[in-house]
């Protein structure tokens, strides 16, 4: 059946069919206005992202459920990177009239299913006719404990860099994808159905280890410049400390070049955070209990805003930074 077939309203009873209500709600889909709780002593956190067709995915390049997946998780990820807890999530759907509704039950099953595991109620959003692409919308509310989340700003010189998890997996399977070329199933589920380290962000706001804290969407060099320029300090990071999966170093091994896509690619989803040298070891020991893999790959010193690279030869050199940018690209 066509979406034109059902209706916008008859949409919007279906969604709210599936969807269901957690803690905190007091009002969700139906009404004007989601009537929502906060913890007493938490603050508000919210973020929002935009999923183009034709920009951020093509639909025979991913299925539509793990396209749900990813609209969720990726502003998750955000609510991750401040250490705090995700709550409450708005989708906003606009797509064309012809689209299959059999295409937006397996986005809507996507998106539920990511929600429900992190206890996340979708209360609210919008629908709407597009004359084109898909459209998604996702805004994602969540809170923290007061003066617990933590920002861009606060990486002071002689603190660890340390990242989550393994970089450039995503890059190297959207590369693969892009020159019609098998790409490991570790690799694509990477980039289709990324996950956001809800828990490693709590963990680390709730016991107050990181200093400076942001997710890994833009590539790593683009969004530690972030937090370098937030800061006003320099970073140097380490070749020989980038944590790279076996099949990525496979990749790797065959051609040295794609060592761009761990340093630029994005779309990570890891957290990349600065830590005081006398936390470090509580950082380590608590990640390693939790089974959190992370990896210190550099260090920050005095500065305004400079991103070095440290090659394997032992020389370092100005890391040219070239995050990714809608609307400058080359």
């Amino acid at each position: 059946m066509k979406l034109k077939a059902l209706g916008e309203f008859k949409l919007i009873d279906r969604i709210r069919e599936q969807a269901s209500e957690g803690e905190g709600v007091d009002r969700g889909i139906g009404d004007d206005a989601a009537v929502l709780n906060l913890p007493e002593g938490h603050q508000l956190l919210t973020s929002t992202d935009l999923l183009i067709e034709g920009v951020h995915f093509r639909h025979d390049w991913t299925d539509c459920e793990a396209l749900g997946h990813k609209a969720v998780a990726v502003n998750l990820s955000d609510i991750a990177a401040m250490g705090g807890s995700p709550r409450y999530l708005y989708l906003g759907l606009a797509c064309p009239d012809e689209a299959e509704i059999s295409d937006i039950d397996a986005f809507l099953r996507g998106v539920l299913d990511e929600t429900a595991k992190y206890g996340v109620s979708l209360v609210g959003g919008d629908t709407c006719r597009s004359p084109g692409p898909w459209m998604i919308s996702v805004t994602v509310e969540g809170s923290a404990p007061r003066d617990q989340a933590i920002g861009r700003d606060g990486a002071q010189p002689g603190d660890l860099i340390m990242v989550s998890g393994t970089l450039g997996d995503s890059a190297l399977a959207l590369r693969l994808i892009e020159e019609d070329k098998d790409a490991h199933t570790s690799l694509l589920k990477r980039h289709h159905q990324p996950v956001a380290q809800v828990e490693l962000g709590r963990l680390l706001g709730e016991n107050h280890l990181a200093s400076a804290m942001i997710d890994v969407s833009d590539g790593l060099a683009g969004d530690l410049e972030h937090i370098l320029q937030a800061s006003q300090v320099d970073g140097l990071i380490e070749e020989a400390e980038l944590p790279l999966s076996e099949e990525f170093q496979v990749h790797l091994g065959k051609a040295p070049a794609l060592l761009e896509l761990a340093l630029y690619g994005g779309e990570d989803y890891e957290l990349l955070f600065t830590v005081t040298p006398d936390q470090a070891p509580s950082v380590r020991e608590l990640c390693a209990a939790r089974q959190f893999p992370v990896t210190t790959i550099g260090y920050i010193s005095k500065g305004s805003g400079l991103l070095s690279l440290k090659e394997k030869t032992g020389e370092a050199r100005p890391l040219l930074v070239r995050g990714y940018d809608h609307f400058c690209r080359t």
